[in-house]
């Protein structure tokens, strides 16, 4: 009896320990993750030997570094990194593009990072293959194995498959292109007026939104992320907030809150979807492009750019003075998209007042 009631107890005691450990683990994961300006400083005062106009021993270094498996959030397939070497910032990413991915291919891109004062430093840009030591097996869908040497990493795409708008989302002569996840980590649908020959970034709020959204000075109807600076207005006809402005110094810098630009929802294209709509805005790009909006000549990709650049909180409300004056009219929604639809300048204005100009510039903008 006394080894059968020890033998309980000691049960009793190891499921209680396992019990606050899991709930410790719990707690732990609802804790923000803590930065330091330790590591930082560690980071950018080391001296490291990296041969790092290489890019395939740059490459090593980076497959080396990564775990077994990893989630790749951007729609357009990029998986972002960063490093310091000997003194300066490193950025890049690892791509796994959805036009050659399964022909074995991924793409490496890594560069010093911009600073405002100089812009643009060193790049370098490669495509693996077999052909130099780097294997891409498809092994899902959207789950691909890359492998180099005798180490392999698991490279999950999100799966957006199932995010679909609402239907107050969309309006009428509107289509639904597909979801994006943008690196910002904000998601957005991206819709196309066939009518107004207009493209939006409307907020995906069916999960919850990764920012704060605080309102502008002067009017309720302008939201702007307290993280990312991207500015929202809230539909007069439709329960939705369609993006109308990126901090212009962000993308400048090319940092994470650049806008979606870049982050089309390219697995989740239907078809020729996307080229048609594309063409229908302009039809100047028709033998220009295939459907993942790609220019043939490998220049590029058409950049649906529909929100204008802004310094401050001021330039937002010609957006806003547009729209309500033209709320009742045909084309309202004109007014919640800028002239740089694949083409223009650094800073677009509502297309009702400057679209002529923006086509006349006849500028592609490529990244």
């Amino acid at each position: 009896m006394g080894f059968q009631f020890r033998s309980s107890l000691a049960a009793l005691f190891a499921l209680t320990a396992q019990a606050a450990l899991e709930l410790a683990a719990a707690q732990d994961a609802q804790l923000p993750r803590l930065y330091t300006n330790e590591i930082a400083i560690e980071d950018a005062t080391r001296r490291t030997a990296l041969g790092i106009d290489d890019p395939v021993a740059v490459f090593a270094f980076i497959f080396g570094a990564l775990p077994d498996r990893v989630r790749v959030y951007p729609t357009e397939n990029y998986f972002y990194f960063s490093f310091f070497h000997n003194g300066t910032r490193y950025a890049g990413n690892i791509r796994l593009a959805a036009v050659d991915r399964d022909n074995g291919k991924l793409h490496f891109e890594y560069y010093q990072d911009v600073v405002e004062w100089m812009g643009e430093g060193r790049a370098h840009h490669a495509v693996l293959d077999a052909s130099r030591g780097v294997a891409v097996e498809r092994v899902e869908r959207l789950v691909y194995r890359v492998s180099r040497e005798s180490k392999s990493v698991m490279f999950a795409l999100e799966d957006l498959s199932g995010v679909k708008p609402p239907a107050n989302a969309i309006g009428p002569r509107e289509e639904f292109i597909g979801p994006v996840a943008d690196e910002s980590a904000i998601r957005f649908f991206l819709v196309y007026n066939w009518r107004l020959k207009i493209f939006h970034y409307v907020l995906d709020e069916t999960s919850a939104v990764a920012d704060e959204l605080v309102r502008a000075k002067g009017t309720d109807r302008i939201l702007i992320g307290r993280r990312t600076s991207f500015a929202f207005y809230r539909d007069h006809r439709l329960d939705r907030r369609i993006l109308i402005g990126v901090y212009e110094g962000n993308s400048r810098l090319n940092t994470y809150f650049d806008g979606p630009f870049d982050q089309l929802p390219e697995n989740f294209i239907e078809g020729e979807k996307l080229r048609h709509a594309i063409i229908d805005s302009d039809p100047a790009v028709k033998d220009e492009i295939d459907r993942f909006g790609n220019f043939l000549d490998g220049s590029g990709r058409y950049l649906i750019h529909p929100y204008i650049l802004y310094r401050t909180q001021d330039d937002l409300y010609a957006v806003h003075k547009c729209a309500t004056g033209k709320r009742n009219t045909a084309i309202y929604y004109k007014c919640l998209a800028s002239n740089t639809d694949g083409r223009g300048g650094l800073k677009g204005h509502p297309i009702s007042a400057k679209k002529a100009a923006a086509r006349d510039n006849g500028m592609k903008l490529r990244r």
